[in-house]
């Protein structure tokens, strides 16, 4: 007798078996289907990661090529950051509704279609037009890849898997400056969105082949859920317009601005009105509830300041290197790629030393790491080079692993599995914010502290300082060769001695940067061992989930 007749005689529906491609079919057979499914989404997922850098490098060629200010261009960048943090804490809800395979699907063609109507773009209102659909698109890859993964990995194998997806997703970043560098400087920079094209179709070929079809009798459970629209339309408020109020804050002279006003003023209403919303009722898009767990409400606190402080350096220290020490963009990337390594190190590393060690003492430790890399980075200055970063590069790649891999551990690691995807996606929606905020803290604190220091400096020039008296002779010796005319040359001596004291204002304002960003650690250290005493780490826990991870 068939199983289907079984079924029905004992009024049981029968089990789903999914419909596989012919080379999946094979795949499964001979034992390698989850390693491909593995490869698929790591690689879709890979595709977004390299996209949140990729374009940075190439914002003063399109500035050029599209004749406009520096304000409206950096909102390429803060579009796209706009539509993924919309998306990043939906993803969960969206999977559920519409099927975790057709949703990665969707997200990858519209990711690629929309990379391509970013390369076409001959206007900016294009190209933010088409920073949000890639958005909306590079939101629905990096969450779902997790759940699909551990989904179709049997659970002695779940350790592997996760550290090939955590390798692609801290690899990509690292790649992104050196990739967008060299596309830029040798075919332009539409090429930094066309080269998602080819990439995007082998990642929705691989996914379509290998990955296994949603079973339809979950997916019709929550056909019939009523949308939350009012919530969707809240979240998107909020968090729109905080994403814009951080983006632009600093560009805009913050709160000064009436427009930073009316979006700090829109944000407090609709986070207010959102978390009204997902508290009353029954189905929401975003399951808020998973905050009753002590380990969710701390681990996401301290998954801002961590998103915060890393988040933060790896944004100051290209920066740093750019503006002060005159690095190309491919030498910048390069001088990345050992810190990425070292992360990919410290995922296989993780496995034995989370046998011996609880998550709470290893990211005690990577926060101890993380702080002694401030420390280090601290002492920079004008003749600082690619040596002086290489190793504290090294130890931040490392411990940033060895914090963020546990504090995942120990938030979601105790949690029943019907409350993972909604913790994990607002645990990934935290650490996103953290950056943000962080970005935005330190690029304020650059600028206010450039200005400080430069106060502080001229304060103490005078012509009875004989060091100043000494510059101002060197820069007259040396223009007095090239002139004859005495006040030319004693405007252009002063004009370096300016740009002397700009550059050590500058120098100390970055230094600053370090100090806070060490001072966060400190404070944030505490609430570490309020966290519960979890288990020791076995990274093949069915529970455990590597949420977004990127550097």
């Amino acid at each position: 007798m068939s199983t289907d007749a079984m079924a029905s005689e004992v009024g049981t529906p029968a089990p789903f078996v999914p419909k596989l491609s012919k080379l999946a079919q094979r795949a499964k057979e001979q034992g390698w289907l989850k390693w491909a499914i593995v490869v698929a989404v790591s690689f879709a997922a890979l595709l977004q990661v390299i996209d949140t850098s990729i374009v940075n490098v190439a914002l003063p060629y399109m500035q050029g090529n599209l004749g406009t200010t520096l304000t409206e261009i950096g909102w390429v960048s803060t579009s796209y950051s706009i539509a993924n943090v919309i998306v990043i804490p939906l993803s969960a809800w969206l999977g559920l509704r519409f099927g975790k395979k057709r949703y990665f699907i969707f997200s990858v063609i519209t990711f690629v279609l929309a990379s391509v109507m970013c390369g076409f773009a001959n206007s900016l209102p294009m190209l933010i037009l088409g920073r949000v659909i890639q958005g909306f698109g590079g939101g629905g890859l990096l969450a779902p890849a997790q759940a699909l993964i551990f989904q179709a990995v049997p659970r002695e194998d779940q350790g592997k898997a996760s550290t090939v997806f955590t390798i692609c997703v801290i690899v990509g970043p690292a790649i992104g400056p050196v990739l967008g560098g060299y596309l830029t400087d040798n075919y332009g920079w539409p090429w930094i969105f066309y080269i998602n094209v080819p990439l995007g179709i082998l990642a929705l070929y691989l996914c379509s082949t290998f990955l296994v079809p949603d079973d339809p009798s979950s997916r019709e459970d929550h056909r019939n859920d009523k949308i939350d629209w009012w919530g969707i339309f809240f979240l998107s408020l909020g968090l729109g317009t905080f994403q814009t109020m951080l983006e632009q804050g600093q560009e805009d002279d913050w709160f000064s601005s009436p427009f930073i006003q009316r979006m700090a003023f829109l944000s407090v209403v609709g986070i207010v009105c959102f978390i009204w919303q997902e508290l009353r009722v029954a189905k929401p898009a975003v399951d808020l509830r998973v905050l009753r767990y002590r380990s969710v409400s701390l681990g996401s606190i301290i998954s801002i300041a961590l998103g915060m402080g890393l988040y933060g350096t790896v944004f100051v220290v290209p920066v740093f290197v750019q503006n002060v020490l005159h690095f190309t963009a491919t030498e910048t990337g390069v001088m990345l790629i050992p810190g990425a390594l070292a992360s990919a190190a410290a995922s296989f590393a993780l496995a034995p030393l989370g046998k011996v060690f609880s998550p709470r003492m290893l990211i005690a430790v990577g926060c101890l790491m993380t702080i002694g890399v401030m420390v280090a980075l601290m002492g920079i200055n004008p003749d600082t080079g690619y040596d002086q970063f290489f190793w504290p590069l090294i130890w931040r790649g490392f411990g940033s692993v060895v914090m963020f891999i546990p504090l995942s551990i120990a938030t979601l690691g105790a949690l029943p599995k019907q409350d993972i995807d909604a913790a994990s996606g607002f645990f990934g929606l935290t650490r996103q914010l953290g950056g943000s905020i962080g970005i935005a803290g330190i690029t304020t604190l650059v600028a206010k502290q450039q200005f400080v220091h430069r106060s502080q400096i001229i304060g103490n020039i005078s012509d009875l300082n004989s060091a100043v008296g000494e510059r101002l002779a060197g820069g007259t010796a040396f223009f007095s060769a090239s002139s004859g005319d005495p006040v030319a040359v004693h405007k252009q001596a002063l004009t370096l001695l300016d740009q002397a004291v700009d550059f050590q204002a500058l120098l100390l304002s970055y230094r600053d940067v370090f100090y806070f960003v060490a001072f966060v650690f400190i404070l944030m250290m505490p609430l570490i061992f309020f966290l519960g005493k979890n288990p020791k780490i076995h990274l093949c826990d069915p529970n455990f989930r590597v949420i977004r991870f990127s550097l």
